[in-house]
């Protein structure tokens, strides 16, 4: 690969990174590892050394219509369990995903390139949606049984969908699989996955772990393109509904192939997030809030600190805090220390879009303060960048760039702030630093964005909900609203006459 000049950033790499164990090759279907009836894999890269781990499945139309066939004939018992049944369910998996934590974090950041943090936080953070959603199973209630029409009682039931076609992106490959595994299990569905083909391991694995603990055909996974596989989960008549954590692109084409059965769609896709740094902020903890929330998983994170918005009359001073911050980012390879807060870019297509999105903001004649430039291989590592005096209606302030940069704009007045986030096309989350306290009741209200954090960003909280507005897509993860987007309504009617 083409290797920029690169200023005072350098990569540690690991002397020897422990081998990570990895999953059965086959697709998963009806409780066990099932030979694909493709010939085809897909080879699976490790991004911080270039080299291949594995290779997977490239799953086939016949593939998806044997998990969606065992998804079907496992769903009346799974969905006929009582809370507390499928409550225990997802406990055991919790407990087996912390008995194996060491295995799972080695094996995500070998297939991501994620530092040891980011991989001890997705795996954690997996844990504890699943502890969540089995407690949630359990106290998910609805409205209780009454009189609403003469001599008529009427009754509410929260069912189970029924199969849920699943995928899932790259840049959280566990995590995400368990944002969408917990909630449609614990609501009653049976589902089927389809992991990333870059980022497959990890959901594999687990499959392989939770196997003897789930009943067979409950949870089915097809590795394999999303061209193929996913296109398929997403029109099949047998799948009452489909959901999708990934691009916008790619959620419209999810919600265009539903569109021909009529089944219901979830969509939690990009981010653009602005972070509206008020003149009476804390500079310095917001510059510090930027560093940890903009940059977190080397910025490949769709609700990510990428788009700053600071008060002219603070901006220098914040500037000057922010590329401070900045340049003490470390990157390192997984194994290569604790301390390491960024890594790899997940494969050579991306990172090269990336490059490519600071070459054009170079054209631009935008100012890089710090970073910009690739880092000298193996691996897909860039540099963290920081991009100042950023002009309204620049590219940067609504191209989703999902890299390590950051940019930073001016604004005049409250009104002008609140305008210039809300431009953009997406709806997922934004942050508002200030310490006045009617401006932090204020601005929330008036930002278009499913999640809005005060003096922080990128908390993340089970209890909460998580879900955008606008191209962000509809649906929401995390908290009882996502048994809910997974479960329907049904009113019975009985009559006392």
């Amino acid at each position: 690969m083409t290797i920029a000049e690169t200023g005072s950033f350098t990569v540690r790499r690991a002397a020897d990174a422990p081998a990570p164990s990895l999953p059965p090759f086959g697709q998963f279907i009806g409780g066990t590892f099932v030979a694909s009836s493709s010939a085809s894999t897909v080879d699976v890269e490790n991004p911080a050394t270039e080299e291949i781990l594995t290779q997977v499945p490239a799953g086939s139309v016949e593939d998806v219509d044997a998990a969606v066939a065992a998804a079907a004939a496992a769903k009346a018992a799974w969905a006929a369990k009582t809370p507390k049944d499928r409550s225990s369910v997802l406990l055991r998996i919790a407990d087996i995903i912390e008995a194996n934590r060491e295995l799972l974090e080695t094996l995500e950041s070998a297939n991501t390139g994620k530092p040891a943090a980011v991989a001890e936080d997705d795996i954690s953070s997996a844990i504890d949606t699943f502890r969540f959603s089995a407690g949630a199973a359990r106290a998910f209630t609805t409205l209780g049984a009454d009189d609403y029409a003469e001599n008529h009682t009427s009754v509410i039931f929260r069912e189970p969908v029924g199969v849920v076609g699943v995928i899932t992106p790259w840049n959280y490959p566990l995590l995400m699989a368990a944002w969408k595994i917990a909630p449609i299990l614990a609501a009653g569905n049976t589902l089927v996955l389809k992991p990333s083909e870059q980022t497959p391991l990890t959901t594999l694995k687990l499959a392989e772990l939770i196997a003897s603990e789930v009943p067979a055909g409950v949870l089915n996974i097809v590795t394999g393109s999303g061209r193929v596989v996913g296109n398929r989960i997403s029109e099949h008549p047998d799948v009452d509904l489909v959901a999708i954590t990934g691009s916008v692109g790619s959620g419209q084409k999810v919600a265009a192939n539903a569109a021909s059965t009529v089944k219901r769609v979830h969509l939690e896709l990009g981010g653009k997030a602005p972070v509206v740094v008020f003149e009476d902020a804390d500079l310095e903890a917001a510059a510090k809030g930027v560093r940890e929330a903009g940059f977190w998983n080397g910025g490949q994170e769709c609700g990510a600190a990428c788009r700053v918005l600071v008060h002219e009359s603070v901006a220098d001073r914040f500037t000057d805090l922010l590329v401070r911050e900045v340049k003490e980012i470390s990157i390192g390879a997984p194994g290569a220390g604790e301390d390491a807060e960024i890594g790899s870019m997940i494969s050579g297509a991306h990172y090269r879009r990336v490059l490519e999105a600071l070459e054009d903001i170079r054209k631009d004649g935008l100012t890089i303060a710090v970073g910009g430039n690739a880092l000298e291989g193996p691996g897909y590592f860039i540099e963290p960048t920081v991009v100042t005096d950023v002009p309204a209606g620049a590219a940067i302030t609504s191209t989703e760039i999902f890299g390590p940069v950051v940019s930073v704009e001016t604004f005049s007045t409250d009104e002008e702030a609140i305008a210039r986030a809300n431009e953009t096309i997406y709806g997922l989350a934004a942050s508002v630093w200030t310490t006045n306290a009617a401006r932090s009741l204020s601005a929330p209200r008036r930002l278009d964005f499913g999640t809005v954090w005060v003096n922080s960003h990128l908390v993340i909280a089970n209890e909460m909900p998580w879900g955008g507005f606008k191209g962000s897509g509809y649906g929401r993860d995390l908290s009882i609203y996502a048994l809910e987007d997974f479960s329907r309504t049904k009113h019975v009617m009985y009559n006392r006459g």
